[in-house]
């Protein structure tokens, strides 16, 4: 392959000019829950003069003042629950929904019903039947609701699906993803069924899926063998003991999932293991494969130069894809995730990451934990 054919994936970063912010308009935003994830956020709200923070809330008492203090925002109005901050700012144009999974669904839907747009971190449930019951809400209301991966968002990563798009692999028939920590337990509200739902699958997991799933045109799941464990969270040899007696969620999950299209998709995520990596995730077609490095942990791109397999004139060849210049890989790309989003809103656009695209994420995920529970291959229904 050419220079000149290697350069058609090439691209650059876009760049946001703040000049050419429309600041006749200053959008309203609320937050609910200011836990980790919010941190960026407002780190990143902070950046656009044109979106102020109005409103925010959090169950736990004193947690907002603090949150707010220690990144030095006045004047955001505090309030115990999330409908009590709907129901006193009815004026909001869009909510950043940080809670804990298992809140996801009660208060993107109470948002949207109020007729407010919402950017809703990642995963976007802990079940199928969660993130179907958002999306019917979400069309009834008009509004938009943009799911949380800013992975996507990065140039690198923008460049696998325009590689398998391009027709080079051509027909895709295996893929290989996952990734993990060979220590990374984020414990904290991360690894109790309560508020987590689901462990390292869903916390990083949809990551990994949503790379392949969004490089190959997001092909219906059809049926999942999925396992799970906790060999490491809930072992006081590798957590502290505090934090491992209360562990009931997954450290580990692999599973072997067919998409329609005659695709299979071989899965595994780790918080903890014994080794670096589970391995590189690899994209098998019939015309081509491309390899994609393994990163430590899910920060948003991808561990190295990607190599692209072909044969050329009857010769086994391979190519090294040159990683794209970018900027800090996970708070640049928050910026640029919410940035999207704010002008979304602001020019009557689409949702910067479909909630759509994302539910068949959501049905892998809930599939992987139901095979998981009972042992068995199962199929994959979406009732929508």
């Amino acid at each position: 392959m050419s220079d000149a054919e290697l350069n058609q994936f090439a691209s650059s970063p876009t760049v946001h000019d703040e000049n050419e912010l429309d600041m006749s308009r200053i959008l309203k935003f609320g937050i609910m829950g200011t836990g980790w994830i919010a941190e960026s956020y407002i780190e990143s709200i902070k950046q656009m003069p044109d979106i102020e923070i109005t409103a925010a809330a959090d169950l736990i008492p004193g947690k907002a003042e603090k949150f707010f203090k220690r990144y030095g925002v006045e004047g955001v109005k505090l309030y115990p629950d999330h409908n009590a901050m709907l129901e006193a700012h009815p004026d909001l144009d869009a909510v950043c929904v940080c809670t804990y999974n298992t809140q996801h669904k009660v208060c993107t839907i109470d948002a949207l019903e109020r007729g407010v747009n919402v950017i809703l971190e990642k995963p976007m449930t802990v079940t199928l039947d969660e993130a179907v019951d958002i999306i019917c809400v979400e069309k009834a209301s008009g509004k938009i609701l943009s799911i949380g991966f800013q992975p996507r968002m990065d140039e690198n990563m923008q460049m696998i699906k325009k590689i398998v798009q391009s027709g080079e692999l051509g027909k895709v028939y295996y893929i290989q993803t996952g990734g993990g920590r060979r220590r990374g337990i984020p414990n904290s509200t991360f690894i109790e069924k309560e508020t987590a739902g689901i462990g390292a699958l869903g916390d990083i997991g949809c990551y990994a899926l949503d790379m392949v799933l969004h490089a190959i045109g997001n092909p219906k799941p059809l049926t999942v063998s999925g396992y799970t464990s906790a060999y490491f969270g809930s072992n006081p040899k590798y957590n502290n003991p505090k934090d491992a007696a209360r562990f009931d969620v997954d450290d580990f999950a692999a599973a072997f999932i067919r998409l329609e299209g005659d695709v299979v998709v071989d899965f595994r995520i780790a918080w903890a293991m014994h080794i670096d990596t589970p391995g590189d995730t690899i994209i098998l077609g019939t015309d081509g494969a491309l390899r994609i490095p393994s990163t430590e942990c899910w920060n948003g791109t991808v561990g190295g130069p990607m190599k692209l397999y072909r044969d050329v004139a009857g010769q086994q060849v391979e190519f090294e894809i040159p990683l794209l210049p970018c900027a800090d890989s996970f708070g640049e790309l928050f910026v640029k995730k919410i940035r999207s989003f704010a002008d979304a809103i602001k020019n009557g656009g689409e949702a910067p990451v479909p909630s759509m695209q994302i539910l068949y994420n959501q049905a892998i995920i809930d599939g992987i934990a139901k095979s998981a529970k009972l042992g068995r291959e199962i199929e994959i229904h979406i009732p929508i």
